[in-house]
C-alpha cells in the first residue's frame, strides 16, 4: 500500500504544514525517520511503504523488524532470578506453598495493583496455596502497607504477605510486621530510596543498587515474573503431577496487558511483548470479570490498548476510587460468571460517580489556578474535602490544560492526600522522595511521570516553594513549548479500513510506541453537533471529494471544538488518530480529532 506521505527528512527543520501554532497551542513536527530505513525495511520484510515508513519514525531497524512486529515470550521475557531478592522471594514461597501456610497479597487499589493481586490469587489458587488478598481502603487506610492491616493478618495465622504495586517506601509498617513475626515480601516497581524496607524479599527493578534494564516494567510484570519463578521452582520439586497439573501461565497473560497499560508503562521491550501476547488471551474472554466488562461496555471487537485504557481500564479502577478498594481484585480474580457481572455492574456505576465527582473538581481547580494570573512553572491545587479517589485524574487533566507539573492535594482536617502528574523531562517521583527525606511530607513516592504524598497542612507553603524551584531548576520559569508528532498527511479517500488494518500491524500502542496520527489536509466540518459530556462529533470533507466520520472528545468548549462547530469556519488541517468502528457487522473509519488549525498556516 502507497499513499501520499510526506518524505522522511534527515532532521525535523519546520513545523509540519507550516503550523507553528495550532488551536491548541501545539506545534506540528514530523516524527523523524531515516527515508534509507524505511525503504531497507520495505524491501527486506514485504512490508507495505505506510509500515515501514512507522516503523522507521520508531527507532525499529531493519534487523529489529521481525522481533518488534511478532515479540516472543521466548525472546523477550527475562529470566526472574536476575532481579536482586528474586530467588529468595521465591524459596520462601515455594516453602509456603508446600507447608500449606497462609498467604496474603497486600496490594493496591489500582489497576496495576488489583491485577498484580488477581494474578498471583489465581496463581497460587491453581497451584494449592493457601491464599487471600488484602486491599486497603482508600479513604480510611491510604495507600500502601499499614501496620494495623498487617498486624491483623499476622493474628488471622498468615505466615507470608506479599505486597504487590506498594512497599517499596513502607518502611515502619514493614519493620512493625516483621518484628511481629510476618514475613514480608515486596514486589515493586516505583523508584526506591537507598534504604530498603525490612523484609524477607525486595524485588523492585528501580532499587537503587538493581543492574536490571527493565526498569519501564509495571507492577503486574514484576508479579509475572514472581510466578514464573514460584512455578519453575515448584516444577523442580516434583510437586505438579496428575492430581495437580501444571498451570499454563500464559492464559493469565491478559491481567498483566491490562495492568501494563493502565499503568501508562512504555509499550517497550518486555512490556510490548507482554501486552501483545495478553491481548490475544483477553480476547478469548477467559477471565470473567473481564467479559463481563467486555459485555457491560458493549466491547464486541478485538480489544486493543485504546479499549484496555479508556473502557475496561477506568471501570477496574473505580471501586478504589469512590467505591469498594477490593472491587477490582474481586471481579479479575473470580470464575463466577454471575458474581463477575455483579460486580462488574457495581464497578460501572461507581464509574459514573467517579466522573460526576472528578468534573466537580477539576472545575474548582481551573478556577484556582486562573485566579494566580501568571501560572508558575509548577502547580499545586488544594481543596477542602477534595475525593482522594479523583485527584489523580484531575492531576491529568491539569497537565493537559497547562503543560506544567501538576499536584493536586485533597485536605480533610490538618493532613492532605495529593497527587501528581508530569510533564517530559520532570521526574516527580525523585522530586517526592527528595521532599520527603527533607521533612516536607508526611509520606510520598512515585514514578517520573507520576506520584502521591501525604503532608501537613502547615507544610503546604514549604512544598509549592520546593516544589516550583525544582520544576524551574529543571525545564524553566515558562513550559517547554508543546509539540504534536505527526506521521504524515492524508487525503479523505485514502482513510479506509485497508489503511487501519495495515497500521495495526505496528501496534500495540501506547507510551514509547505511539499510535499513529494522521493530519487530514484542507477538510471543512460540513456537519456538527456536541455529543455526550463535551465530545464533539462532525463529518470532515475532503478536497479530494471523500468525507469522513469524526469526533473529538473533550472539546466541546474549546477552540478545536470551536472550530468544528463554527459552520464558518475556514479550511482545516485535523490531526488526529484513525480507527474502525464495528457495530452490527459493518465496519467505517472514524478520526479522533487531537488538534486543527487553520489551512492557510501553509507557507
Amino acid at each position: 500500500m502507497t499513499l501520499a506521505l510526506a518524505p522522511l527528512p534527515p532532521a525535523i527543520e519546520s513545523a509540519f504544514l507550516g503550523v507553528e501554532q495550532s488551536l491548541s497551542g501545539r506545534r506540528w513536527r514530523l516524527r523523524a525517520g531515516e527515508e534509507a530505513s524505511a525503504m531497507a525495511i520495505a524491501q527486506r520484510h514485504g512490508l507495505p511503504d505506510v509500515v515501514a515508513r512507522l516503523l522507521s519514525a520508531r527507532g525499529v531497524a531493519p534487523d529489529a523488524v521481525d522481533d518488534f512486529l511478532a515479540p516472543t515470550l521466548r525472546r523477550f521475557l527475562p529470566d526472574p532470578s536476575h532481579l536482586k531478592d528474586m530467588d529468595i522471594a521465591v524459596d520462601r514461597l515455594v516453602r509456603a506453598v508446600r507447608a500449606g501456610e497462609k498467604i496474603a497479597v497486600f496490594g493496591d487499589y489500582d489497576v496495576d495493583g488489583a491485577t498484580s493481586s488477581a494474578l498471583l490469587l489465581r496463581f497460587f489458587r491453581a497451584v494449592g496455596g493457601n491464599v487471600q488478598a488484602y486491599i486497603p481502603d482508600r479513604l480510611k487506610e491510604g495507600y500502601g502497607p499499614n501496620a494495623a492491616a498487617l498486624l491483623g493478618l499476622k493474628a488471622a495465622g498468615v505466615a507470608v504477605a506479599v505486597t504487590v504495586d506498594c512497599g517499596i517506601t513502607a518502611f515502619e509498617p514493614l519493620e512493625a510486621a516483621t518484628q511481629a513475626g510476618l514475613d514480608m515480601i515486596v514486589i515493586d516497581h516505583h523508584k526506591a530510596e537507598a534504604r530498603l524496607p525490612r523484609a524477607v524479599a525486595v524485588v523492585d527493578p528501580n532499587r537503587q543498587d538493581e543492574a536490571s534494564p527493565h526498569t519501564q516494567m509495571a507492577a503486574v510484570g514484576v508479579a509475572f515474573l514472581l510466578v514464573v519463578g514460584v512455578n519453575r521452582a515448584l516444577r523442580a520439586a516434583g510437586w505438579y503431577g496428575t492430581a495437580r497439573p501444571e498451570p499454563d501461565l500464559r492464559l493469565w497473560l491478559d491481567l498483566v496487558a491490562l495492568g501494563t497499560v493502565c499503568d501508562v508503562v512504555p509499550l517497550t521491550g518486555v512490556n510490548r511483548m507482554l501486552v501483545r501476547q495478553g491481548l490475544k488471551i483477553l480476547d478469548s474472554r477467559a477471565n470473567a470479570g473481564i467479559a463481563a466488562l467486555a459485555t457491560l461496555t458493549r466491547l464486541a471487537e478485538t480489544p486493543g490498548t485504546f479499549h484496555l485504557g479508556f473502557l475496561l481500564g477506568p471501570r477496574v479502577n473505580a471501586g478504589g476510587r469512590v467505591g469498594a478498594a477490593d472491587l477490582g481484585t474481586r471481579l479479575l480474580s473470580t470464575d463466577d460468571p454471575q458474581e463477575a457481572m455483579g460486580l462488574a455492574m457495581r464497578l460501572d456505576g461507581y464509574n459514573a460517580e467517579r466522573r460526576a465527582i472528578e468534573a466537580a473538581v477539576l472545575d474548582a481547580a481551573i478556577v484556582q489556578i486562573e485566579a494566580l494570573g501568571a501560572v508558575p512553572p509548577a502547580i499545586v491545587a488544594v481543596g477542602e474535602g477534595w475525593h482522594p479517589g479523583v485527584i489523580g485524574i484531575v492531576a491529568s487533566r491539569l497537565v493537559e490544560r497547562f503543560h506544567r507539573p501538576v499536584f493536586v492535594i485533597g485536605m480533610d482536617g490538618d493532613v492532605g492526600k495529593g497527587s501528581g502528574r508530569s510533564v517530559r523531562d520532570v521526574d516527580l517521583g525523585a522530586i517526592v522522595i527528595a521532599a520527603r527525606q527533607n521533612g516536607l511530607l508526611v509520606n510520598g513516592g512515585g514514578h517520573p511521570a507520576a506520584a502521591g504524598l501525604t503532608i501537613e497542612r502547615s507544610r503546604l507553603a514549604d512544598w509549592t516553594r520546593f516544589f516550583n524551584d525544582h520544576v524551574e531548576a529543571r525545564i524553566g520559569v515558562s513550559p517547554p513549548v508543546r509539540d504534536l508528532a505527526v506521521d504524515g498527511a492524508l487525503g479523505t479517500q485514502a482513510a479506509t479500513t485497508d489503511l487501519v488494518r495495515t497500521i495495526e500491524q505496528v501496534g500495540p500502542f501506547g507510551v514509547g510506541n505511539p499510535e499513529p496520527r494522521f493530519v487530514l489536509s484542507h477538510v471543512r466540518a460540513t456537519w456538527s453537533r456536541p455529543v455526550g459530556e463535551a465530545h464533539v462529533r462532525c463529518t470532515l470533507a475532503g478536497s479530494d471529494g471523500g468525507r469522513l466520520q469524526a469526533i473529538a472528545f473533550r472539546a466541546a468548549g474549546g477552540p478545536v471544538g470551536a472550530a468544528l462547530l463554527d459552520a464558518t469556519s475556514p479550511t482545516l488541517h485535523v490531526a488526529g488518530i484513525l480507527r474502525v468502528d464495528r457495530w452490527n457487522g459493518s465496519e467505517t473509519v472514524n478520526l479522533h480529532v487531537e488538534d486543527a488549525a487553520p489551512a492557510r498556516a501553509i507557507p
